[in-house]
């Protein structure tokens, strides 16, 4: 049988098997091949989450914000690296939460799979254990320090970082506090499980936080035009942090 006969549901099943460039040239074949992998929640998609991502992390509310089984497949491979971290710190099972030893005096960093130079782009951090004295989200270049000693804001400690401390509620680039934020009168501090929209726009070259999809503005302008990795830094023992790449932020 030509494969141009060949019902959606059982291309699809060939298309489960493909990978991801292979399916990204696939869709540039004809029609029909780009329509049916362009549903982002169909069997192709579905099946390739199944084969990647941890059973536990698709029936948890984690990746509730990412609607389609396409979009969760990018955010595990936009996680967190394990070959990028503080040796203090590890990847859960599920592929997307570090786990921080209790480690004495030490500060400890982890970055993303994927860094951004282009383009727009938004991810989910949740703190899902104490934060110690100081817990920091942000950015990070390659060359920015993943482990310190002593308890510092690793995150923001030098010109190759820039974070949000979510204990003081104060921004951190290059080793000093960049001022108060948000800029609110008695702006709430950060609860344990909330989550914190991250805002990177490589085309202005800003970033911003959202909480509780609130928008907060803009912590830092000026960033410069290189590789810039979703990052944080913990100093509390056993806590764990959650990050979830969305995409493209929604303007509104």
């Amino acid at each position: 049988m030509h494969v141009d006969l060949l019902p959606d549901i059982i291309l699809g099943s060939i298309f489960s098997y493909l990978s991801l460039q292979d399916l990204r040239s696939s869709s540039l074949v004809c029609k029909r091949w780009y329509s049916l992998l362009n549903d982002e929640d169909n069997d192709v998609w579905r099946l390739h989450c199944i084969r990647k991502l941890a059973e536990e992390v698709l029936s948890s509310d984690l990746l509730s914000s990412t609607p389609t089984y396409k979009a969760k497949l990018k955010a595990f491979y936009h996680a967190w690296n394990p070959e990028d971290c503080s040796r203090n710190i590890y990847i859960k099972p599920n592929g997307f939460t570090i786990h921080r030893n209790p480690v004495a005096q030490s500060t400890d960093a982890v970055r993303g799979k994927i860094g951004f130079s282009h383009g727009r782009h938004a991810w989910e951090v949740m703190w899902e254990g104490p934060l110690g004295t100081v817990a920091v989200v942000g950015i990070a270049t390659k060359e920015a320090s993943l482990q310190t000693h002593g308890y510092i804001a690793l995150l923001g400690s030098d010109d190759q970082s820039w974070g949000w401390n979510l204990v003081d509620n104060h921004l951190l680039h290059n080793g000093d506090s960049q001022g108060n934020y948000p800029m609110l009168n008695n702006a709430p501090k950060y609860q344990v499980g909330e989550r914190i929209r991250v805002i990177l726009d490589c085309d202005d070259n800003t970033l911003a936080f959202e909480r509780n999809y609130e928008f907060l503005g803009v912590a830092f302008r000026g960033l410069p035009e290189k590789l810039l990795y979703p990052s944080v830094s913990a100093v509390y023992g056993h806590t764990e942090v959650s990050m979830v790449y969305l995409g493209p932020p929604l303007d509104g």
